[in-house]
């Protein structure tokens, strides 16, 4: 199987990586009235992505480095997610991915990973095991930044979907108008290094960190 078909593959909605089961704080942002029409929901959008930019893109640039260890690179990602709802949904998507990887594709590594994570040496936080999982699959690093940042656009457009606060037809318009801005985030944050992790919108952070206090749920973040 050639890199692109693996892509097409991990991308596709059908690959159960228990994304859909969260949609990035948005619920909580919406039932609190902070996303009330489609430009708040365009640039609470951005805010993910921006999020996923530096906060994350930077883990999968670190996987792909030459004798990279999954053991330090999940306790960063522990330090750096304080927010206890994104700290376990980075857990459980993590796991997630790894245990369906590992079980599609026959490869010893994922295999290992896999293990480790059984055996509870690994925390297995989503950024870097997305990283490792994918070098893996020998999927080049630029299409693995590009593919996080299409899932993560993809999962809160589908959120917002079934939210409520827009349509199927609206939310791949919505998609579409932002193309531009996956690019600007991928020039500008592909390179980012560990040191270089940030979080550019901290509303989003603490909206998500309120999920668990909501009268209903829809979502688990």
């Amino acid at each position: 199987m050639t890199n692109r078909w693996r892509v097409l593959q991990l991308a596709d909605s059908a690959f159960p990586t228990g994304g859909f089961s969260h949609s990035s704080g948005l619920e909580a942002a919406a039932q609190q009235g902070e996303v009330s029409d489609a430009p708040a929901l365009r640039t609470f959008i951005e805010g993910v992505l921006w999020q996923a930019g530096h906060g994350a893109l930077p883990f999968l640039r670190a996987a792909y480095a030459p004798g990279a260890e999954p053991t330090k690179l999940d306790a960063v990602c522990e330090a750096f997610l304080s927010n206890h709802v994104a700290n376990r949904t980075s857990r459980t998507q993590g796991r997630t991915l790894v245990a369906t990887t590992a079980r599609i594709f026959p490869d010893e590594e994922l295999q290992r990973l896999h293990a480790a994570i059984r055996a509870r040496t690994l925390v297995a936080h989503y950024a870097p095991m997305f990283g490792f999982t994918l070098r893996v699959l020998e999927v080049p690093l630029e299409q693995t930044q590009e593919l996080f940042l299409h899932l993560a656009l993809r999962g809160v457009a589908s959120a917002a979907v079934r939210l409520g606060l827009l349509g199927p037809h609206e939310a791949q318009r919505l998609q579409h108008e932002l193309a531009g801005v996956q690019s600007t985030i991928l020039e500008r944050c592909s390179s980012l290094s560990l040191n270089e992790l940030a979080q550019p919108a901290p509303l989003i952070d603490l909206f998500g960190a309120t999920h668990d206090r909501l009268y209903s749920r829809l979502f688990q973040s």
